[in-house]
């Protein structure tokens, strides 16, 4: 029922479906292009139209009192970005051992423009043993849905230009805020 009413709800604002349900039990998505508010509940919406339970991290000030709760239901994880916390190690721990496990990471950290990417979301997946699956709200073309997943290398420049290959032509619901598909550790 949760899947054919997101579907439907998802026509109903002219949104179309991509890809496939990724077929793996355990992995990274990442969550790209991040610009708008309504970025969670488009991928809500898709998660559940592809029959999917995903688990997301989102900055801690969105699990506050009175949707806390709600946040934490709906799949949530609070992030504490202020703090030394060892989220990498940690959500890579919990992930290795889930036998089921989609944990969605958003790229960017930030609604805002940002010249590169956080690289938490490839090393949770290197350091937990599986893929990274990229999945896409493109609202230049009212699309949404998932490409193929990709194991990571560790050939960081390689498995970038995938992603980067992958999100060409993408756009976030405000395009000038989705900067370039790059990790800072790529130059270094």
């Amino acid at each position: 029922m949760k899947q054919t009413l997101a579907r439907w709800l998802l026509q109903l604002f002219g949104w179309r479906l991509e890809g496939a349900r990724p077929l793996q039990e355990r992995c990274v998505l990442i969550a790209a292009p991040h610009t708008s508010n309504w970025d969670l509940p488009l991928m809500l919406a898709f998660g559940a139209a592809f029959n999917m339970k995903i688990t997301w991290m989102a900055k801690h000030s969105l699990f506050v009192p009175p949707l806390g709760w709600l946040m934490r239901g709906l799949g949530g994880t609070p992030i504490y970005r202020h703090e030394k916390r060892n989220v990498v190690e940690s959500m890579a721990d919990i992930l290795a051992n889930a036998s089921q496990m989609v944990l969605v990471v958003p790229t960017e950290g930030t609604r805002e423009r940002t010249e590169y990417w956080k690289s938490g979301f490839y090393h949770i997946a290197r350091q937990a043993g599986v893929p990274i699956v990229p999945s896409f709200l493109d609202f230049g073309q009212k699309r949404g849905g998932f490409g193929p997943a990709l194991e990571p290398t560790g050939d960081l420049k390689s498995d970038m230009q995938y992603f980067r290959d992958f999100y060409c032509g993408m756009q976030g619901k405000f395009p000038g805020q989705f900067g370039p598909v790059e990790l800072q550790e790529e130059s270094d």
